[in-house]
Order: C-alpha cells, then structure tokens, then sequence
C-alpha cells in the first residue's frame, strides 16, 4: 500500500540488498502523547490488523499485559513487525512513563531510527527531552511526528519552535495540517504542493490528494521555501542551485533530506491525529523514506574481549563473524525469553554460542519473529534483524552473543541506578525461597531493580525507579509468580560520598583453621567525577612490577568495590571514588587473595572514615504545567521542598515550571498539587543527579538510622 501515486520519492531502484528494506524503529514519547495509538494505526494500514485496538478498553495489540491494559499505559516495550511498500519495518512501541525509562534506553541502543510523536498541545515535555537525549546518546536520526492535531490547543508551529529552542534540533516540517482544534481535518505535502484527505468510513485507509486550499496557499509556500532552505543548507549542490534561482526537483529534495536525516542535521517533521485516522500513511511513507536501514547504520564497533579493548569493526554483512547484542529479557514460563540484535553475521536455531561478556558458553535451541505477544517460529536471521530466543542461561541485558572462533564484545548498555525503595516480606514463610527466586528472575528482566536483603534487619528491600515501578513489580510478585508479599513505605535509595583524600593502611594477619593469613594495604582514597555513562569507581596501581603477585592485586581491587557497596555511615553504597595502591606487603607462604582482599576492605574503611564522608540524596528533574492563576502558589510549595526553581516558561495561558528537587520532600506531592491548583495542573518528575544532603537533614537521617 503505498499513500503517493509518484515515485520521484522511492528508494534507489538499485537497491538490492535485503537488507536496505529493514528499517529497525521505535516510538517514544511522553506519556500521553499517542505512541500505542499511532502503532496501532500503523499495524492497520499496513494489513497487519484488521481492527483498530483503542488504549482506553485495553484492547491494542502492544499493551497486552494486564497491567497496562488496567492502567491504560505502556509499561513493557513491545516488538511488532510490519510491511510497508516492500519495506519491513520492525517497531518497537516504547513506554512514556519515566519510571520505564529502562525499556526506552535499551530499545534505542538496537534501533536504527526513532519517530518521537509530540501532543500537538502540550508541545515538548520532561518526558520529550529524555528521550531526545537517549536518541543523542545512542546517534539515532529521527523523525518527529505532531499528533492530536484535533485536540482543544493544538498549535503546530508552537510545537515546531519547542523542538528548536527546548531540545536544540532542526525540525524541517514536511507535512503542515489543515486547520487545528476542531476545524483540523487534513494535511499539505509540502513536497508535492498537495492537499491530502483521509476517508473516515474507512477509517482513514482512503486517502485523496487535491490541490492546496486557496485559503491555505501563502502559508504552504511560506513553509515551503522554509523547507527548501533547510534541506539545501545541508547540501552544497542544492544551494547552489537554489541561490541561482533553480527550484532542485522532488526527488533531488527526498535524497538531501533523506541524507542531512540520517547524519542527525535535521528531522523531517509530520503531523496528524492518529485516534482520528489522520496523517499516519504519510508518516509510515517517512520512515522508509528518511530512516535509515541497518546498511546505512553501518559497521558497530566491538572490543576483542572484556580484558582486551583492542576494536574490532563488525560490518553488517551475512559473511562475517556473529555479533549479536542482548537488549530485553522476558521472565517467562517455563523458559526465559531473551530479545537480540544480530549486527553481523548468520544467528542460526539449535547453535552452541559464546557469551563473550561472561565467557560462557549458550546454547540457542528456539528462536521467534515476535508480534508482541505472538510468536512465529523461524530458523536462522542475518544483520539488521531484531528477534527473541530461548535457551540462554547465564546471558543478561547487555551480554554479547557471538561465534567462540571469533569472539568479540559489543558495547554495553548504561542504565540508571535505582532511585527509591520499599521493604517486602512473604506472608507465608513458606514463601520466602520463592520470592528470593522470584526477585532473582525479576533482576534479570530489569536492570533497573535491585534487591538486597539489609544485614541488620534482616528485611528485603527492593529498589527501583519510583513508586509506580515499584508498584508493577510488587504486582508481578503477586499475580504473575503468586508470591503473595507484605509491602512497607516507600524510602529514599540514599548513596555515600567522600569530600576529601584520605589514606590508610590496612592489615590483615590472622591465624584462620590451622593456616596463616597475611596481607597489608595500604590506600589513598579520593573523590573523582566520572565521565557520563562511566562506573563511578576507579582503582589505580603505583606499586612497582613485581611487588606483590598479579592475583593479589585483582584481589585488592575487588576487596575495595566490595567496601564501595557497604559505605561507612549508614550502609549506602559509595559513589565516585578513587582508590590509589601505594604499598603493598605479602608474605611468601601465608599470603591469600582472601587476606588482601579483606585488608583492602579495612584500608578503604578506615581511609573513607578519615575523609569526611557525606551522604548523598537523589536530585529529580521536575516539570510542573499549572495555570498561571496557580503560579505563586506552585512555585512557593516547591521552595518549601527544597526546590531550586531552574526555569519558567509561558504555554499559551500555562506556566511551565521546571526545578531540581531532592526526591525526599516529592513524596505525596500528586495530592498537593491537585489540592493547590484544584486539580488542573499536572506534572512529571525523573532522576537526575546526585547531591550532599544539607548537614541539618544528614544529622536528622543519620540520627535515626
């Protein structure tokens, strides 16, 4: 099905390779902004569906837990695969919610391309930015696409500006709608000079061009040139026949844009509303038209091994060596579910494979094309494709699979640490070996929870990205493994930091089961920030060659990460620190790497002591949309939270208010709000760095610890 009668606009003709008709895409937005309804569309007109599924009686065919078909949001990211004019699109429908924001990170480091789908009303949100800088982060060229065009606010251009000025990018419109709010009813193709019309009896599956409404003629032209200009500013030929007074063709436009696309210059713009049938064709003519393919993506670049960081170029071809890149696994009866990314080379069902992150070895024994809850079996898969298997034991989120003659490590994924966390009990004790194996499973599904059993208490805290996440996991314990399970208030996941060097020696001399163990450290400690994306802890040698055995210095090393996770005032994990080796002693008989190990950890304890500790509290990003009746009342509650208020913005009749705030003082902050603004304001919240706490609050916390 194809939405254009032209083909000045279709891919080169010479194209042969199969896989230059793959594009590899997810949709991420805001919560709200429409991305299950636009993947909805797209499965329909493109023959994949013959019903259009609705969000709100859970009926969509990506949002197929029952969780999010209670909560009418997208929660687990989901693979669908579809045809579009000979193309093969495999999408993946991301959630907008920030406690998900895990699902988005690893979807976008397999992706090739992203259509990030803004609410024509509320323009650029908290949720838009981050994951504008995911797609930054992993070079991902992207379209944008302008939805609930029909909603009361709607304003295109407003939007547009946002995507320029909030998240410094160059939209180039391609589509500009008819009309907004209730008088929207249809599109211009600013290429072609045409009016485009969507049949509702078919559900928008009709589509007619015509000619541009007289009413509406200046201001296509007026976009128009605007577009012609920014594409031509990304190619020199263009230009130049442009600033000769020579309008380039159609298909000289497509190929610039398509190009200046890929290399992340611009990004095509479209607009419609996908829950009235509008605009979503010529959206689906964009991604094959601009988005890259895995070909145009390239070669990955990969290390020998995780000890040796030689690179090693993976060129996305059948005849090279196997990459492939676990992103999602799936805790699923009775066998796992592990989704992957073939870069290079053949992934084959029934293969032996090498982990060469954990240097194991897997066996592959099934394999699946998914349809987000189905399952089509397959038995072999080149570059480019994106498929889920069974039969792995040992890989996680992250690991590289690849062939043990040629073995090689893909770069990882980074995820966030947990933010805030509750303590579960069993109700049943005979339920407490269950749901430790529960939570084991659950860890390996999501890298953003984590779960530690407190040394003092004995209880099992469980941490995460907020309270909704937090809530669907205790809900998966129930329902999903039938763990039924106590649930305490939610607590801040507080981490500790040093403020000053420090050094220390640390010794190790006992006599343990007949055997002597001797070992003596001694550290100098210091606090570091780390580059973004990098651990937050870093170990350096200035022992001479020789001094002690290699094997104790891999000990020392490991005795200090293990100090790192206990912390020194309140049993928080230590953040961005350094760990210097200045002297070392061993002896030839009774040393151990359990000894160095263990005189590393009392080195790094006490050095950490002497360095004047300080704890540290998780700093959110908030956005707050009131009106500006409530301003006042909004930005002075927000003082009162130790907020620092970082900006404030006018949105039509709205007021915009962006701040830090400690996550501590944003608990029950929803029901203030509605209170204070009498339910018309609205407001998102994500983690965003980490700070001392104020030495009163420290006091207040440590005392009661």
């Amino acid at each position: 099905m194809k939405s254009d009668p032209e083909s000045d606009d279709d891919p080169d003709p010479s194209e042969t390779n199969p896989r230059a008709r793959i594009r590899n895409i997810g949709i991420a937005a805001h919560i709200d902004a429409g991305k299950t309804t636009t993947t909805e569309r797209f499965l329909y007109y493109t023959g994949r569906t013959h019903k259009i599924g609705d969000v709100d009686d859970g009926t969509t065919i990506t949002d197929f837990d029952r969780q999010e078909q209670d909560r009418g949001i997208t929660i687990f990211s989901a693979a669908v695969t579809c045809p579009w004019r000979d193309h093969t699109i495999n999408l993946i429908d991301t959630p907008g919610h920030v406690d998900f924001t895990a699902e988005v990170e690893r979807s976008l480091r397999v992706l090739d391309g992203m259509v990030a789908v803004f609410d024509a009303k509320e323009g650029v949100e908290a949720q838009s930015e981050t994951v504008w800088r995911q797609a930054d982060k992993y070079r991902v060229p992207r379209l944008c696409y302008v939805n609930k065009m029909d909603k009361i606010g709607a304003d295109f251009a407003e939007t547009v500006r946002e995507i320029r000025q909030k998240l410094h990018g160059n939209p180039a419109p391609v589509f500009i709608p008819i009309g907004q709010e209730s008088t929207f009813e249809g599109v211009i193709d600013l290429l072609h000079m045409q009016a485009v019309h969507f049949d509702q009896k078919s559900r928008g599956a009709v589509m007619q061009r015509g000619d541009v409404p007289d009413a509406m003629l200046q201001e296509a032209n007026t976009w128009r040139n605007e577009l012609i200009e920014t594409i031509a500013e990304t190619d020199e030929a263009l230009m130049e026949k442009y600033v000769q007074g020579e309008m380039p063709r159609v298909d000289e436009l497509v190929a610039a844009l398509r190009r200046a696309t890929l290399d992340r210059k611009v990004q095509p713009v479209f607009c419609g509303s996908s829950l009235k049938n509008v605009g979503v064709q010529p959206l689906l003519d964009g991604v094959v038209d601009y988005l890259p393919s895995p070909l145009d993506r390239g070669a990955v670049t990969a290390h020998v091994s995780m000890t040796d960081a030689r690179e090693l170029r993976r060129e996305p071809r059948e005849d090279e060596p196997l990459a492939a890149l676990v992103f999602k696994i799936v805790a699923d009866k009775p066998l796992d579910l592990y989704y992957v990314r073939v870069y290079s080379g053949v992934l084959k069902s029934g293969s032996r494979l090498l982990n060469a992150t954990r240097g194991a070895k897997e066996n592959l024994s099934q394999m699946f094309r998914m349809f987000a809850k189905r399952r089509e079996a397959i038995q072999k898969v080149g570059p480019g494709e994106i498929v889920a298997v069974v039969g792995l034991k040992d890989s996680l989120t992250g690991d590289t699979l690849c062939d043990a003659r040629d073995p090689c490590v893909l770069e990882r994924i980074e995820f966030p640490d947990p933010v805030i966390s509750v303590a579960i009990e069993p109700k049943s004790s005979g339920d407490r070996d269950l749901m430790g194996e529960t939570l084991r499973r659950l860890s390996r599904q999501d890298p953003t929870f984590r779960y530690r059993v407190d040394a003092e208490t004995g209880q099992t805290l469980i941490s995460g990205m907020g309270e909704l996440h937090l809530e669907v996991l205790v809900y998966k314990l129930r329902n999903d493994f039938n763990v039924d399970v106590n649930v305490g208030k939610p607590r801040v996941s507080y981490r500790e930091a040093i403020s000053q060097p420090a050094q220390a020696e640390g010794r190790f001399i006992r006599q343990l089961g007949g055997r002597g163990h001797f070992a003596v450290v001694t550290l100098r400690i210091e606090p570091f920030e780390p580059a973004g994306g990098h651990a937050h802890f870093m170990f350096e040698s200035r022992l001479p060659a020789g001094k002690i055995r290699p094997e104790f210095l891999a000990a020392i090393e490991n005795g200090c990460r293990d100090a790192m996770l206990q912390g020194v005032l309140a049993s928080y994990e230590m953040l961005n620190v350094r760990a210097i080796l200045l002297d070392a002693q061993e002896h030839d008989v009774d040393s151990s790497e359990v000894a160095f190990e263990n005189a590393a950890r009392l080195a790094f304890h006490e050095a950490c002591e002497n360095a004047r500790p300080v704890l540290l509290e998780p700093i959110m990003r908030v956005q707050v949309v009131t009106p500006a009746d409530y301003f006042g009342s909004v930005t002075g509650d927000l003082n009162s939270r130790r907020a620092t208020i970082v900006d404030t913005t006018f949105r039509g009749n709205l007021r915009v208010i962006d701040a830090d705030a400690p996550l501590a003082e944003m608990f029950g902050y929803a029901t203030v709000l509605r209170s204070l603004t009498q339910g018309r304001a609205s407001w998102t919240m994500e983690p965003k760095t980490y700070q001392a706490v104020p030495a009163n609050v420290q006091t207040q916390l440590l005392s009661s610890y």
